[in-house]
């Protein structure tokens, strides 16, 4: 098994080009498609020229959201760099002194923070993975970082059954846009049902065991990491004059800590619910934490100009996504993927087959939200249409878009930029991951 693994591994490092290569490859893909299977929608204008304006009009959609990421990987890095997370992480290192015990807790740690919320789980997952990296480099200890990368990526496999899973949360809302054909669906009937919980809790015992057992078998080697705790700027120079004394001001740094501590703490309790838990909320806690944690502005502007290289890729990448999203959207060709699936379905098979379809559409939009948007009406009247559970067809929809972002390197950028990887570093073993998983989603849908 671990020769085949291997061989695998060698030939994707020969043939994976770039995510952004990947990104632009895709969009080539998503246009012959749409020329080859959607028609013209305003009959005198060339197809093609049509579909670049489609393409245009989603190029820009996700701006809000492309910032939301950027914040969230750029103030997660800059705690990543403060002393007291140091300390914290390299507590939970020490555990992790051999390969196959690094691969299971790294594993284990980020499904669980992935479960609660998947930004949390991503920034974790990365920092967690490169200090346990630096742990290895710095005993001069030979050991297999790809593995580990793609361990600390892992819990893009359980957020979308987690606690802030779009589709789930979005039809347990009121007014939501279906909430005319399927009314509000309470979250004990998707996220908190026996058959999420039962995949969810094995995904939780099965990945880990196997990536500690892939970290017995693979190959290891010595590499030299520098540390992410970057030296910062001079905490505290002996003469600041007028204004930068400010900067420089621990009093100050920490009242402005406190004035976002006491807002976060303030929003959550007004919500009475886990529904503050958004993209806004974890990069305004972030931010809060990274004032509190360092020593004072200076330092934390420091550690933030240190960390946005590491955003770079999410710039550039994220409007060529939204393009495509745009394309698939506008077009019609989301539907075209949808409907070829419902139409060879069964009562029985409709919720596999929903999970082949969303895992499809993942490749194309690696968005859920987005997905539930365009896929959500259709597989909702195929449910209907057949006597099939919506919350059921739901949660397959779900597991479909978790489970192929092991192949889909979009989300892993943020983990690529701490770590330093490539994505074809890691592919291998989140494609060990993937068939894993699948398993379990599909055993999961035909067992409830």
């Amino acid at each position: 098994m671990m020769r085949l693994i291997t061989r695998f591994t060698d030939f994707l490092r020969r043939i994976l080009p770039s995510p952004f290569t990947i990104a632009v490859l895709l969009t080539y893909l998503t246009f012959a498609l749409a020329l080859w299977l959607t028609p013209v929608k305003h009959p005198g204008e060339p197809h093609l020229f049509e579909l670049a304006g489609f393409w245009a009009k989603g190029f820009w959609e996700l701006l809000g959201f492309s910032m939301q990421m950027m914040l969230m990987l750029v103030l997660g890095y800059v705690l990543a760099l403060t002393k007291p997370v140091n300390r914290l992480i390299q507590i939970m290192t020490n555990y992790a002194d051999t390969m196959p015990k690094a691969a299971f807790l790294v594993t284990f740690l980020t499904l669980v923070f992935s479960f609660l919320n998947w930004g949390l789980g991503l920034i974790f997952g990365a920092v967690f993975a490169r200090k346990v990296g630096e742990d290895f480099s710095k005993r001069k200890q030979a050991f297999n970082y790809p593995l580990i990368g793609a361990a600390g990526y892992a819990g893009l496999m359980v957020w979308h059954g987690g606690l802030s899973g779009s589709a789930p949360l979005k039809i347990a809302e009121k007014g939501h846009f279906l909430v005319d054909k399927i009314g509000v669906i309470p979250l004990n009937e998707t996220i908190f049902s026996h058959m999420n919980l039962v995949v969810s809790l094995t995904l939780l015992i099965v990945l880990p065991l196997v990536m500690m057992w892939a970290a017995k078998k693979g190959e290891k080697q010595k590499i030299v990491l520098k540390e992410l705790s970057e030296k910062a700027v001079d905490e505290h120079p002996e003469n600041p004059t007028g204004a930068d004394k400010l900067d420089y001001s621990r009093g100050f740094a920490l009242f402005l800590g406190v004035v976002f501590l006491f807002t976060s703490v303030y929003l959550a309790v007004k919500a009475g619910n886990l529904g503050f838990i958004n993209l806004n909320y974890i990069n305004f806690s972030l931010f809060t934490l990274g004032i509190l944690l360092t020593p004072n502005v200076a330092v934390f502007q420091d550690f933030v100009s240190k960390s946005i290289r590491a955003a770079s890729g999410i710039l550039i990448q994220f409007p060529l996504y939204a393009g495509i999203m745009g394309l698939m959207k506008y077009s019609g060709l989301f539907l075209v993927f949808t409907d070829a699936f419902v139409h060879i379905s069964s009562p029985v098979l409709l919720p596999v087959n929903t999970l082949f379809s969303a895992g499809l559409v993942n490749f194309f939009v690696p968005s859920g939200g987005g997905q539930w948007a365009v896929q959500g009406p259709v597989i909702v009247e195929a449910a209907k249409h057949l006597g099939v559970s919506i919350p059921k067809v739901v949660m397959a929809l779900a597991y479909g878009d978790e489970w192929t972002n092991m192949l889909q390197p979009f989300w892993a950028l943020p983990l690529l930029g701490i770590t330093g990887l490539k994505a074809r570093d890691i592919v291998p073993y989140t494609f060990l991951l993937f068939l894993c998983g699948g398993v379990i989603f599909i055993a999961g849908l035909l067992l409830f």
